[in-house]
């Protein structure tokens, strides 16, 4: 399961960015310090979902990266979302490890180096931040959207078949395979939830890595916030009902079309799959 050799990895990094015309500056900023901490590591590939943005997203993301970047720009007609931006991505991407980053960067992208770091020293399948974590932080960020985040996690570690402390967090690390083989139907922000819980039910393992989050400093967040939380709650009953007809009749459901696996079978699951592990290590991380 380890690396190939600095000379043949490729990193890929998929940033889906909606209507960010005014911070695409700052994020070329960003991201050229990111190629910094990669460059002992291997080749940076960057993959931008623009999912149909309305500004001059596109206009400025060709000129400013037009130069030094390795790079893909790929447009969506019409918005669809964060998770049918991921399903792009994750297509167009061609490295052996796919990343996955707010365009907004509140996580510091050059923190992906701890989870790319951690994929290797935890054996790890998906390394994701974690903000939530006792030792993550959470900075300027309005205190009731943390309260509805930490309450999905709450219900999620309860319900899944790995134990997180975050389960919202797009700011990841995933091995090629896992991005190729783990299906995931919701257009929304709740397929970060999603991809964890159908990759742990296909035996992939999951490490976290406590880290900051922070408000983001230009424009306006994009998360339609009742929408999410209703999605949340509807993905929620399916696992749960599931669970319980499973106990009551023994019968399986396809995991690939519905969350209504019976409890035995997600007990399987979380058997396969190791406690979330954390890297401790010194760092001002991020959600």
């Amino acid at each position: 399961m380890g690396f190939e050799t600095k000379g043949s990895r490729l990193i890929s990094v998929v940033v889906p960015i909606l209507n960010e015309e005014a911070g695409i500056d700052a994020l070329r900023a960003k991201l050229e310090g990111l190629k910094a901490v990669f460059q002992d590591l291997g080749e940076l590939e960057f993959v931008f979902v623009d999912d149909g943005s309305t500004d001059r997203t596109r206009e400025r993301l060709e000129s400013s990266f037009a130069q030094g970047f390795r790079c893909q720009i790929v447009s969506h007609a019409k918005n669809q979302g964060v998770g049918a931006a991921f399903r792009t991505g994750f297509e167009r991407a061609t490295g052996s490890i796919v990343c996955t980053i707010d365009a907004d960067c509140t996580y510091e992208p050059e923190k992906l180096r701890d989870l790319v770091n951690l994929l290797e020293s935890e054996q790890a399948d998906i390394a994701v931040a974690s903000p939530y974590h006792p030792e993550g932080k959470i900075e300027d960020i309005v205190k009731w959207r943390i309260f509805v985040s930490k309450v999905c996690s709450a219900i999620y570690r309860m319900i899944a078949p790995v134990k997180l402390y975050t389960y919202t967090s797009i700011f990841r690390a995933y091995r090629r395979q896992v991005t190729q083989t783990v299906k995931f139907e919701a257009n929304g922000f709740v397929s970060a939830a999603e991809i964890i819980i159908r990759a742990s039910q296909q035996g992939y393992k999951v490490a976290e890595q406590p880290m900051t989050l922070r408000g983001r400093k230009l424009g306006v967040s994009k998360m339609r916030v009742l929408k999410t939380i209703k999605t949340h709650l509807s993905m929620m009953g399916r696992m749960v009902k599931g669970q319980a007809v499973g106990q009551i009749t023994g019968a399986t459901a396809d995991t690939n079309q519905e969350f209504a696996k019976p409890s035995r079978a997600l007990a399987a699951a979380a058997g396969s799959v190791k406690q979330a592990s954390t890297a401790a290590s010194s760092f001002s991380g991020k959600e």
